[in-house]
């Protein structure tokens, strides 16, 4: 089929025949066929690399061209920016979101393209975002993961309160990994379009004694090395090959690409310039090890390295200068990094509780599926690693033979719902206890077990907690959000945190800095660190000698919730207490990913506490909003006057202040010498242009991070600057 032929604008023509589609894949034609262009539901199936983001780009240029508005839900931000910068070369309008969650974010309604996660949209339907009623097509990509514990519920709810509120609105779902799609399909109206169609031939096999076996063939594997896994890296490489690599743990990631760096002992001056790029990053010890690794070719990615070592390495595979990465299975979800031969050396993880389990078939299939570059490589391979004959059977019949498991609705979960109910009342989808059962008669849960009472069961607890909180009214029959529970919502928090949080401030004497991230750090809504053995002793003695400043106290069985709860509060102290980020990765065994995005949940829950303060303590919301803003700069309370000041972070204010300039009025005072030698030259007039905009009444009060100046600004101050300078 060509794309010529498509109801599609002349301008995404002329710009696919540019980067030289011209016609359609199988699976992308069977979609067009089955009425993709009609307006009807779409739940595509088929491999990674298949075409399945070119299907709902058509589709949308295609609702834009007639007027229509796009959202696409992706599960992951990383994964937002990538589809947000190919949006963006296409001649349209695209707009990302997904941050704060009691914001509308009225101003992304002017797009044509909205990219967002399921957490940010469902949080704009919460806050009623004008925009959200003229939505024509919504893409959910990778809608397998409706199937995940702690995601699943909210994409879920998301699909069906947008199909409720839109009710002609085209739904086109995207997946590599369903088990069962007719099912999915079914709860969609949907057309199911599935295959085993990709564009690069996937070659499966399993790695055993010296060779790889793929079904009927068998392929010798040089032993270079005594590492089989090494092996099988250089005998990729020696045909110009990359490999993916997926292993069970951080750690071993690490160990393996300074293993694999060691075996390829790449000289390239392009790698030079990336390793000097990382090197510039590094912020810890391990960073400045994965620099070393990429000098010589090799990489290793996970949650635990910083953004911007993250996008260097993505960057140098994807030019084909690193010629292997190793990873924990979230880069299988997360990006597009496709390579020759896709390595799964560890098939089993650790899992709290079960010790080492394997990995679900459909987890292996996201990995295998990132085998093949399209239009470099001839073919594409993923080889697991076996022990021994026995094993290799076992692994070929549970995951090169096996589909992907079936997808099961996880909305039921009394965790989950509790908190999509009381946005369903606060959001007016519910207005009775027969209108919220007609919602929940909607859902994929009820879809799949219609004769089961649970969710009813479920529900009813639900209204109980809501009840009893104060949360919700029924007044002859009549749900309705009382304004905590209205403000509950907004926030996006779940309502068993905010009565965490409420009773907790509510309890507390005195107002403490460490009481208050203790009391964040024990909501549902934070992820916390994990405590070993080693961790123990030191978490007691602090208990010991601090327990006055804790708002909660240590109950009978609740050692480890608590203990991992104050493990993540001292890490998030020692932010706000300018307490150098590598050191903070030393002391508690964590990587600056980790910090950043504890930090970032932490800002989110400081916000909702200050909020609620004003209900259950408001002697307290002075103090935590001024400490929301120490968490969100990492800077002790003394330079909260400074860190106002765009491009004034942590560490410049410190500089400031140590030298004698604790305010803006200081700087205004201070001479432009001692100023440029502090911050710098061009910092340092970007500053005294925001005070002299501000003297003049033109002050935006914008903080250090928040965008560039706009504006004119008053010479007086600035032009004794360039005088000196």
């Amino acid at each position: 089929m060509k794309v010529r032929d498509l109801p599609l604008p002349g301008y995404l023509q002329d710009i696919y025949a540019n980067l030289g589609i011209n016609d359609l894949y199988p699976p992308q034609a069977e979609c067009v066929n089955k009425g993709l262009f009609e307006g009807k539901n779409i739940l595509l199936a088929v491999p990674t690399a298949s075409g399945k983001t070119l299907v709902a780009e058509m589709a949308m240029h295609h609702h834009i061209s007639r007027g229509g508005k796009c959202l696409y839900i992706v599960p992951l931000k990383a994964l937002a920016s990538e589809k947000y910068e190919d949006f963006a070369r296409k001649q349209v309008r695209v707009g990302i979101s997904t941050g704060d969650f009691d914001r509308r974010d009225e101003n992304l309604g002017r797009n044509d393209i909205i990219v967002a996660t399921s957490e940010k949209v469902d949080s704009l339907i919460r806050n009623r975002a004008h925009w959200i009623p003229s939505i024509t097509l919504l893409v959910v990509d990778e809608v397998h993961l409706i199937d995940e514990p702690h995601r699943g519920p909210t994409l879920e709810m998301v699909i069906t309160k947008m199909r409720a509120r839109n009710g002609n609105i085209q739904v086109i779902a995207l997946s590599a990994t369903i088990g069962n799609p007719g099912t999915l399909a079914g709860w969609l109206d949907a057309e199911v379009v599935t295959g085993s169609w990709r564009p690069v031939d996937l070659r499966q096999g399993v790695y055993c004694n010296g060779a790889i076996s793929f079904g009927r063939e068998t392929r010798k594997v040089p032993p270079v090395s005594k590492n089989e896994d090494i092996n099988l890296l250089l005998d990729t490489v020696a045909e110009g090959g990359q490999c993916l690599v997926f292993v069970a743990s951080r750690r071993n990631a690490e160990a393996y690409a300074r293993r694999a760096a060691a075996a390829l002992k790449c000289t390239d001056p392009a790698l030079e310039e990336y390793a000097a790029r990382l090197k510039k990053a590094a912020l810890t010890g391990n960073e400045e090890s994965l620099a070393s690794c990429v000098a010589l070719g090799a990489a290793f990615h996970h949650a635990g390295l910083s953004r911007e070592s993250r996008a260097i390495v993505e960057e140098g595979f994807r030019k084909g200068l690193i010629r292997c990465i190793a990873s924990t299975p979230t880069l299988a979800a997360g990006l597009n990094l496709p390579a020759r031969r896709v390595i799964v050396r560890d098939f089993r993880r650790f899992e709290a509780g079960q010790g080492m389990v394997p990995i679900p078939a459909r987890e292996y299939h996201q990995m295998a599926g990132r085998a093949g570059r399209p239009g470099l490589d001839p073919y594409g391979e993923a080889v697991l690693i076996a022990r021994d004959t026995e094993e290799a059977r076992e692994l070929e019949e549970f995951y090169i033979n096996a589909s992907p498991e079936d997808v099961h609705s996880r909305c039921a979960d009394e965790s989950a719902l509790i908190t999509h109910i009381l946005s369903l009342i606060a959001s007016g989808f519910a207005r009775t206890h027969d209108d919220l059962i007609r919602f929940l008669g909607r859902t994929f849960y009820h879809y799949q077990h219609k004769k089961s009472s649970i969710l009813e069961a479920v529900t009813k607890k639900s209204l109980d907690f809501l009840g009893k909180a104060e949360m919700i009214t029924n007044l002859a029959g009549q749900l309705a959000a009382t304004e905590y529970g209205n403000l509950v919502s907004l926030l996006y928090i779940d309502p068993r945190g905010a009565e965490t949080i409420v009773s907790g401030i509510a309890s507390a004497e005195n107002y403490s800095d460490m009481g208050l991230l203790h009391l964040i750090c024990s909501t549902p809504d934070m992820f916390c660190l994990y405590v070993s053995n080693r961790d123990l002793p030191v978490l007691e003695r602090y208990l010991l000698e601090n327990e006055d400043e804790l708002w909660l106290t240590l109950g009978f069985g609740e050692e480890e919730p608590f203990f991992r709860a104050l493990k993540t509060a001292l890490v998030l102290r020692d932010w706000a207490g300018e307490v150098p980020i590598e050191t903070i990765c030393e002391r508690y065994s964590i990587g600056p990913g980790d910090v950043h995005a504890l930090v970032e949940s932490c800002n989110w829950l400081l916000h909702a506490a200050s909020r609620l303060s004003s209900l259950s303590a408001p002697r307290f919301t002075r103090a935590i909003r001024e400490f929301e803003t120490c968490m969100k700069h990492g800077v002790r309370r003394e330079l909260l006057p400074l860190v106002r000041l765009r491009n004034i972070g942590r560490v410049r204010a410190r500089s400031l202040y140590s030298n004698g300039i604790t305010s803006p009025d200081a700087i205004r005072a201070a001479d432009p010498r001692v100023l440029a030698s502090i911050l710098g030259r061009g910092i340092a007039q970007s500053v005294l242009q925001q005070l002299e905009q501000e003297g003049n009444g033109n002050g935006d009060n914008r903080t250090g991070d928040e965008g560039e100046e706009n504006g004119l600004y008053g010479q007086s101050r600035l032009d004794a600057f360039h005088g000196v300078i």
